[in-house]
């Protein structure tokens, strides 16, 4: 596989689906993973597009058929990535994306150890407690189960390989796109990636 595997976790409302959009705008050749999930469809969603919505029962039957490279229950709703989707996409040489939460992260570990793994923490608990009341889209009773969770799950960005403070949203853009630019940089991706110039250069001409 020659393509790049990225993986962007956070606690709820840091603002890595904001991020992970912009960064999709500004970088060509890299793919998003949309992920399966059985919770409701809300209002602006498109199916296949923001997720893959599907039945509780129709995502247990891709669970023990190992169709998801991760999965979770978060907030009683499953979620999941496909593991043929990921494959095929890397091994035509795509970058991909995951925005997952880092148990997933966790889970992608095992099978990817050489994937790229980011963690977007919020400049303060109180900034969290904004963003996830500006959406507009959950009850206060969905809002503080949130925020009793975030602390554990921002406790989790030991395990990953960079960290982004997403205060100013431009610079932690700037940052997210430095890492994927960084990546792709790297000796082995330009040895696949330039092939066949790099041999031309090296060849010693008669």
């Amino acid at each position: 596989m020659s393509g790049l595997l990225f993986v962007v976790s956070a606690a709820s409302g840091t603002g890595k689906t904001s991020l992970v959009k912009a960064l999709l705008e500004r970088v060509t050749n890299l793919h998003v993973s949309v992920s399966h999930t059985t919770r409701g469809q809300r209002s602006g969603e498109l199916n296949g597009v923001h997720y893959h919505f599907t039945s509780k029962e129709d995502f247990l039957n891709q669970v023990k058929q190992d169709g998801f490279i991760e999965y979770a229950e978060v907030f009683g709703n499953y979620y999941g990535t496909s593991q043929t989707t990921v494959r095929q996409q890397l091994e035509q040489g795509h970058d991909v994306l995951l925005e997952i939460d880092w148990q997933g992260a966790e889970q992608v570990r095992h099978i990817f150890p050489k994937a790229k793994q980011i963690f977007i923490l919020p400049p303060s608990q109180f900034d969290l407690r904004q963003r996830l009341s500006n959406r507009g889209t959950d009850s206060v009773e969905i809002i503080e189960h949130r925020l009793s969770c975030a602390v554990e799950d921002m406790q989790q960005y030991t395990h990953f390989d960079y960290v982004i403070i997403n205060d100013d949203f431009n610079k932690a853009l700037h940052d997210l796109e430095s890492i994927v630019s960084a990546n792709r940089l790297s000796m082995q991706q330009q040895a696949i990636r330039h092939q066949a110039l790099i041999e031309k250069l090296l060849r010693v001409e008669p």
